[in-house]
């Protein structure tokens, strides 16, 4: 059995970054363990610009911001492995992955970094009525089809949700030379970023229809149309607002799903909300020594959070190979442990998300661990307009920050100080909330 200091399990951004930064802290026996052919992840099929200018300060397209991490694993000299399949991590971080060359092997890791991303909620998930045609597809392997592979899914599409993957196909669909006949969302509101709705449906005159769905797919070779319909807020349709169009393709844009079968079957404690890990303020999830970022953690909105996260992930997991000052994190999962937060080696401080807020990243901070700085990152659960995010310590808020617009598409902060922290040290709870400016 081999054994590496740092093992990180995804070769996209996320994994990238970590790796990047785990070696620039002293780490140097670090590998990478990739599935696909080539490192980069999604990225490299997202050809469409606007990456990077938060980590670069540029516009960049997708591959070209992949490149500038690759072109830093390469030039520090970390390891990785293509082609590769991690089939199991158990709570003692002992891997076993598999690959042509290799056959079946095991590795032992002093530290592990989850970073296998996330993926799209596919047809059976969604339970659409009709026949199975072929010409539906999830809007990400459109992209791959004709980003990398060269292929045309279709000539007239229906796009149900409208997720960023979503509306940027439908502007790419419509470059390509396809009739983009209508964008469908159950919600009454887009799941995408604003600059997206602006960019690839308003510049291109594509109706979207809020608190819609599919309810019925026609064709039995392939799709020949589909029928939509407005739905109330018990989200089941409405009689009478049935409309039919005339199509060859479906494109399914309707969330995604952290990644997270390897972190399941582990032992790590899992929040139900995002369907990723629960992590502390390093992001050290319940089993010491394992890491998670990126959007195996939560979906984010840009890459260049992802960048971020990554890198703190990969400090905090060369802190616990090197010194081992990175406590022990609460390990809630009874398969391996009955401990409660009140009984880490650090005390915790738990973070609750109320009154709008869904979830936050991470859910537990430890004033005397953390950094001097910790960003607190949220979805909210609608569309706030003229409201403000508020932060409670206990019963007193700390503070009160103003925002015209908030949405579920776009990810919000708060930024808690050490300081902050060590001036209430008998503070047991945070609560993050939304409130009327």
């Amino acid at each position: 059995m081999k054994s590496y200091d740092l093992v990180i399990v995804g070769g996209g951004p996320a994994g990238l970054a970590a790796a990047v930064s785990a070696k620039e802290n002293g780490i140097n026996d670090i590998l990478i363990i990739e599935r696909d052919k080539e490192l980069g992840g999604i990225l490299n099929q997202c050809i469409h610009n606007g990456f990077g200018l938060h980590t670069f300060k540029e516009e960049l397209t997708g591959p070209e911001y992949a490149s500038r991490f690759i072109e830093k694993v390469l030039a520090l000299g970390i390891s990785y492995k293509l082609n590769t399949m991690v089939m199991d991590i158990s709570h003692k971080k002992k891997i076993t992955a598999m690959n042509r060359k290799d056959g079946m092997f095991e590795i032992q890791a002093k530290a592990i970094i989850l970073a296998m991303g996330c993926r799209e909620r596919s047809r059976g998930a969604l339970n659409i009525p009709g026949y199975r045609p072929a010409g539906i597809y999830s809007a990400g392997t459109a992209q791959r089809l004709v980003n990398m592979e060269g292929y045309m899914p279709g000539r007239e599409v229906v796009i149900l949700g409208s997720g960023d993957i979503g509306l940027i196909m439908a502007r790419r669909m419509t470059l390509e030379g396809a009739k983009v006949k209508v964008v469908a969302e159950l919600m009454p509101y887009s799941g995408g970023l604003k600059r997206n709705i602006v960019q690839c449906l308003n510049d291109f005159d594509i109706p979207l229809k809020l608190s819609h769905t599919v309810i019925d797919i026609e064709g039995k070779e392939r799709v020949t149309g589909v029928t939509i319909a407005e739905v109330g807020s018990d989200g089941r349709p409405i009689a009478g607002t049935e409309e039919y169009y005339s199509c060859d393709t479906l494109l399914l844009s309707c969330g995604l799903i952290p990644e997270n079968e390897l972190s399941r079957s582990a032992g790590v404690t899992l929040n139900p909300v995002t369907s990723g890990p629960v992590v502390n303020d390093s992001l050290e999830t319940s089993i010491s020594g394992v890491f998670a970022c990126g959007n195996v953690l939560h979906v984010h909105d840009l890459v260049d959070y992802v960048s971020e996260e990554a890198g703190i992930a990969g400090a905090n997991a060369a802190q616990y190979i090197l010194s081992g000052n990175t406590a022990d994190a609460c390990n809630t999962s009874s398969q391996h442990s009955d401990a409660s937060v009140s009984e880490c080696s650090q005390p915790s401080v738990e973070i609750i998300p109320t009154g709008g807020v869904r979830y936050t990243v991470p859910k537990y901070i430890r004033p005397e661990a953390m950094a001097d700085k910790v960003t607190v990152r949220f979805r909210v659960g609608q569309i706030y307009k003229n409201c403000g995010i508020a932060t409670y310590f206990g019963k007193e808020r700390i503070s009160f920050r103003k925002r015209p617009v908030m949405a579920p598409g776009e990810m919000e902060s708060v930024v808690l100080t050490k300081e902050q922290l060590t001036n209430c040290p008998d503070l047991e709870q945070i609560t993050i909330c939304i409130e009327e400016a």
